[in-house]
């Protein structure tokens, strides 16, 4: 049951934000990225339990170092721990500007198309259904605005916002330049209709899908991981695509990395295709954030739930007899 002053409670938060969204866009966007710094600076401080949850990641992430980029220990951890509080402060920032300095004729400033696009390319350009596999790593709401930017339809599943206007305020902003925004629960038979049309569909595949999920290894220890992307990529002949925008300069400027692009025939005849493809878009996905491991979401609990431990099966009282 809803609490009486919750209404206004989450409209008084929705006020704030909009001001807050006013006010940064009335400043410089270096002015901008030095109030994002103040608030990592407060956000370390004053959030402990995320602050250890990072630690704790990082920990299990790189056990001895810090992959290419920084050797292990504590102090090292915590030097990375800052980095990663500052790049998503950065990143609301970025998002509130992206409005204002990202259009159609400006794009190529913020965006390095990397190395080989083509294959991305011809398939958006193909007609067949595609799914687009990220994580929460380098800037993931710009790569959907690019798109729907560029002319292309596409479909992104999202979690609902507990607070009804913050949820349509931040609807308004994805869907901007065309993109659909479904929901994560109740959105099912429309998402399995932009499949079967042809669609693009992209999602967050690093979340933690709780005990029943697949268990695949994530820097080297058990991650549950959604199914359902493996599901409607074989159901449904769709490619997986593994991409992400990793920050290579200011102000606001990305290179697309596409990490791999993986055919759900190559997994069809394999005996357990649904764990198979989910271990290779999670491989992929890994390999993005070892080089930048700074620009990876470390502070939520990817490793929250792990198998169940299996325990011996008792000899069988023939067997003790014997």
């Amino acid at each position: 049951m809803a609490k009486a002053g919750k209404p206004l409670v989450d409209f008084a938060i929705y006020a704030i934000v909009r001001l807050m969204v006013g006010i940064i866009q009335a400043i410089p966007y270096r002015a901008g990225l030095a109030l994002a710094d103040g608030l990592a600076a407060l956000a370390y401080h004053l959030d402990k339990r995320h602050r250890m949850v990072a630690h704790e990641n990082l920990a299990f992430a790189f056990p001895d170092t810090m992959g290419n980029h920084v050797p292990g220990g504590p102090k090292k951890r915590d030097v990375m721990v800052r980095a990663t509080l500052r790049h998503f402060c950065r990143l609301v920032i970025e998002m509130i500007w992206l409005p204002r300095v990202f259009q159609v004729g400006s794009w190529k400033r913020h965006i390095d198309l990397g190395e080989n696009p083509a294959p991305l390319i011809r398939l958006l350009l193909s007609g067949r259904p595609m799914l687009l596999a990220t994580g929460h790593f380098g800037n993931w709401e710009m790569a959907g605005y690019m798109l729907g930017l560029l002319g292309f339809k596409t479909f992104a599943i999202a979690r609902v916002l507990d607070n009804p206007y913050l949820e349509n305020f931040l609807i308004q902003f994805r869907q901007r330049t065309g993109q659909t925004i479904l929901a994560k629960k109740g959105d099912f038979d429309q998402i399995q209709n932009v499949l079967g049309a042809g669609g693009i569909l992209a999602t967050l595949a690093d979340q933690d899908a709780g005990p029943k999920g697949q268990f695949v290894p994530f820097f080297n220890r058990p991650a549950s991981t959604h199914k359902a992307l493996a599901l409607m990529a074989i159901e449904y002949n769709t490619p997986v695509v593994v991409v992400g925008l990793a920050k290579i300069a200011e102000p606001m400027r990305y290179r697309l990395e596409v990490e791999e692009i993986l055919e759900p025939a190559d997994f069809k005849n394999e005996p357990a295709a649904i764990a198979a493809l989910t271990m290779r878009y999670t491989n992929a996905l890994e390999r993005m954030v070892a080089r930048h491991p700074e620009q990876y979401f470390w502070l939520h609990r990817r490793w929250k739930h792990q198998p169940p431990i299996r325990k011996p099966k008792k000899p069988s009282r023939d067997l003790a007899a014997a």
